[in-house]
């Protein structure tokens, strides 16, 4: 489904020119300021500042692992920042063993070594974001910063069952994109040069983490029906409390989905009865259904009805599972993303499959031919399934396919070129993939989609994370040229806005550079730091140096 943006949305839409905007002269040039940036976005679970949570206002919690002692360093941090200190009231073995509404009151959850934040509100160690910020380390020569944040990742599927969204209570529900691989074997081949041996000894303390992260997403819930491919999937119900700040975003669905029937799926919205309550905290039921709800969503939830509507079960499972997914939010898996349980994303997909391929690497450079084999024809078959049920011959271009209804996606996206960045195109497909840049390409880099949906994770907007897959795949592929021009355009973008205001962002315009990022509904700030924009500025300036 495309989109076309309503009249009202258009000006908000085209925003004012940064040029109109206050100047800022920046204090110092960019390298130094990303260089500095390790540090001023270093937190850890033993300071202050790591406990502020803007996105709620609750007084803070450190939460440590059930039967864990609290170390001396979180005594101290206890002592010094007045904060509360409990433990988990179940031992996780498992991912869903404890559901957040068992818990008293939301907080950081501990990770024993210090970690690097995206910025502003985003103030805890994410799932997705760690390894863009690990090569922008790594690139900096910042190995210790890397080692921490593999060792966090080890340390979260040992006492919290996954990688989580990130380390806060309310992510307990939830993963983000599987790149663990990716991180372990980035890091892997920064050692190989100066310390083989110990470049050796983290693929064997990795190998069973490695499997029981990738093991999360053949398993159900993310499962995609019997298609052979896997699926995001959030394990909680209701809506989620960590977009309280954006108190009105729920209302804001309903008001766009109350004025576009026509684009509206008949299960997201329920009419209100007189009798119905409209109290948000009715729909934080716990995970699985039978454990007492001892946090009052009440309290931290935004509102979820308007103009005596409420949206539905099904819609906050789409929007949960949409927010796994990384790309929250956007139209790609229906308005506002209600339909994303439903779908095998391309993106997901090719993650896994290069995630089976970095396991045959690994398990062979290990010596263990066997486990080789088996991981490569586990890849093989992924492929099958990718080429069958997502590759779209005639447009060129990979799409989600929506395996409830049995049907693929129209919806073009920036995703489809995550097949370039795994390796699971095959050289024809891409080049048809090549052909299609076109569709995404504007003066600034790469937008999302092709479609304005007034939403961030759409056109005209672009991202650090997905503009630098795009161009490490082309690089890949040998399409060097092109990897060039997008990398040059959006180093270019970030470059321009950094000397106006003296600030990275989160996300650009790329379709007007120097404009403002204003965005309808949905995290409508563009938050300064940023972890990820910083380390791929670094990673393209390393391309463009290297293809010179």
């Amino acid at each position: 489904m495309h989109l076309r943006p309503s009249r009202l949305l258009l000006p908000l839409l085209c925003a004012a020119t940064l040029t109109g905007a206050a100047a800022q002269t920046p204090a110092v040039p960019i390298d130094t300021y990303i260089h500095q940036s390790w540090d001023s976005l270093t937190r850890s679970t033993s300071d202050c500042a790591s406990l502020t949570d803007t996105k709620l206002t609750t007084a803070p919690v450190l939460y440590l692992p059930a039967g864990e002692k609290i170390p001396a360093t979180v005594k101290a941090m206890q002592q010094q920042c007045k904060v509360e200190v409990r433990s988990l009231s179940t031992r996780i073995k498992k991912f869903g063993d404890l559901s957040p509404a068992q818990l008293p009151a939301p907080g950081l959850l501990y990770l024993p070594n210090p970690y690097v934040v995206p910025g502003g509100r985003f103030n805890e160690m994410y799932g997705w974001d760690s390894y863009f910020i690990l090569l922008g380390e790594i690139a900096d020569n910042r190995l210790d910063l890397a080692r921490d944040a593999i060792d966090n990742f080890f340390y979260e599927l040992d006492h919290y069952g996954a990688i989580l969204n990130a380390n806060r209570t309310y992510y307990l529900t939830r993963s983000q994109p599987p790149f663990l691989s990716s991180m372990v074997l980035a890091l892997y081949r920064a050692e190989l040069a100066t310390d083989p041996k110990e470049a050796r000894a983290l693929l064997h303390h990795a190998l069973p983490y490695l499997v029981r992260d990738y093991t999360l997403w053949v398993s159900s819930p993310h499962l995609a029906g019997t298609t052979g491919l896997s699926r995001y999937s959030d394990l909680g119900h209701g809506p989620v409390p960590e977009i309280a700040d954006d108190s009105t975003y729920y209302v804001d669905i309903i008001h766009w989905l109350l004025a576009h029937p026509d684009q509206t799926p008949p299960d997201y919205l329920h009419k209100l009865l007189p009798t119905e309550s409209s109290a948000p905290a009715a729909h934080a039921q716990p995970m699985h259904g039978n454990e007492s709800l001892t946090w009052d969503c009440a309290a931290h939830c935004p509102a979820t009805t308007a103009e005596g509507y409420a949206l539905t079960e099904d819609f906050f499972s789409g929007d949960r599972t949409m927010r796994e997914s990384g790309f929250d939010s956007t139209f790609r898996f229906g308005p506002y993303g209600g339909g994303t349980q439903n779908f095998a994303p391309i993106d997901l997909n090719a993650l896994l499959f290069k995630y089976e391929h970095d396991l045959a690497f690994i398990t062979a450079t290990l010596g263990d031919t066997d486990a080789a084999v088996a991981w490569s024809e586990a890849a093989g078959e992924r492929r099958e399934h990718i080429d069958n049920l997502l590759w779209n011959e005639s447009a060129g271009l990979y799409f989600d396919y929506d395996f409830v209804h049995a049907q693929p996606s129209t919806y073009r996206y920036l995703t489809a070129y995550y097949a370039l960045w795994s390796g699971v195109a095959s050289p024809a497909q891409a080049q048809r993939l090549v052909a299609n840049l076109p569709l995404f390409e504007q003066p600034g880099g790469l937008q999302m989609s092709t479609t304005i949906s007034g939403v961030q994770w759409d056109a005209p907007f672009g991202w650090a994370p997905t503009n630098w897959l795009v161009a490490a795949g082309l690089a890949r592929y040998g399409y060097t040229t092109q990897a060039r021009r997008i990398a040059g355009e959006f180093t270019s973008t970030v470059a321009t806005n950094y000397a106006h205001d003296g600030t990275i962002r989160e996300k650009y315009n790329v379709a007007s550079p120097e404009a403002n990022v204003t965005v309808a509904t949905g995290y409508k700030s563009n938050v300064i730091g940023f972890g990820w924009t910083n380390a791929v500025y670094l990673k393209m300036q390393q391309l463009l140096s290297l293809s010179k």
